[in-house]
Parts: structure tokens; sequence; C-alpha cells
């Protein structure tokens, strides 16, 4: 069964039997020859380059279903919509080549961003403290298992606070801990 089957019939009882040949002349046998030709031709031909190539093709980080965009932003990690406005996507170009690549500051300068942030709350996601100190992660969580404790489970699951010792701090006396350890 062919999709256009139901266009065409043919009804009836088959009488006699025919069967058609081409008139061999000089044009069919030359369009013949064309149609083998082309039939025996390789799909894909490999060919010596005479200079090599110099574009440089970077994998693409961040496709356009990677991109955080305000329907997206769950905080679950679950993507809600595939499709990403294009304006979203040139913002968050934008905003990632403004950014660029975060360079490790001095640890007092971080252990200071972070006391300070936690004055205000006392629990903080990684991507928040991320966002806040400007710092690569696996930097912030080198410091922060020094000064934190990461919650597992509960109420404030996946998020950090300051260990018991380091909670109602008063300035001088937090410095002088930390250079002790």
């Amino acid at each position: 069964w062919s999709l256009f089957s139901w266009l065409i019939s043919l009804e009836g009882l088959v009488v006699q039997r025919a069967e058609c040949r081409p008139a061999v002349s000089e044009n069919y046998m030359k369009l013949k020859r064309l149609q083998i030709e082309e039939l025996s031709k390789p799909v894909r031909l490999s060919q010596q380059l005479e200079k090599a190539v110099t574009t440089n093709y970077k994998p693409v980080a961040n496709h356009s279903y990677n991109v955080r965009s305000p329907l997206n932003n769950n905080n679950t990690g679950l993507i809600l919509s595939v499709c990403v406005c294009p304006s979203v996507q040139l913002e968050y170009d934008r905003k990632k080549k403004e950014e660029g690549k975060r360079a490790r500051v001095d640890k007092q300068q971080v252990l200071d961003m972070l006391f300070s942030a936690f004055e205000k709350h006392q629990y903080y996601n990684i991507k928040d403290l991320v966002d806040i100190t400007k710092q690569p992660v696996s930097y912030l969580k080198e410091i922060l298992r020094d000064i934190g404790i990461y919650n597992v489970k509960g109420t404030h699951k996946n998020t950090w606070e300051l260990k018991p010792e380091y909670r109602h701090y008063q300035g001088g006396e937090e410095e002088e801990k930390e250079t002790d350890d």
C-alpha cells in the first residue's frame, strides 16, 4: 500500500500480455550511459588539501536549552521550557562575556565577603555564594569546608551555614581565630 494508491485504481481482467522495449537509438544509449556514470560515482570523495585547515570550531558550552531563562528559574534544576527566546539568550551571552573567568582572590578577602554575607542570612546555597563572592566554585567550597557546615538534609537541605565557633563573631576576634588555624 502506498500513500497514493487510492488515487489511481485499475480493475478488469488481463486478456493479453505486452512487453515494451525502448527503441535502441543513439539518444537512448547516451541517456543510459549517463545514468550508469552517475550511479557509479562515489557519494563521498576524499581530496588532498593544499594547506592546513585553520578554522577552529569550538564546542558550544551552553546550548539554548541549558540557559536559565525566567521560565526555568525554579531553583530545582529542572528545565520547564526548552525554547528560550533569543533576547534571553543574547542577554545571557552578554552577561557571561562581561563576567569572564572567575579569578581567585586572596583567601582573607573571600572570608570577609562570606562573613558579611552570613551576617545577613544564616543559610546560603553555593550558587548564591558564588554570585556574592565572584569566586570559582571549587575554591569557594575549599574555604567553606574550613568555616562552614553543609546541610545535607532537613529544612535547609543543600545549603551552607557557619560553624558554631564563627557564628556571632566580633570583627577582630574572628581574624585572630583564622590565623591560628
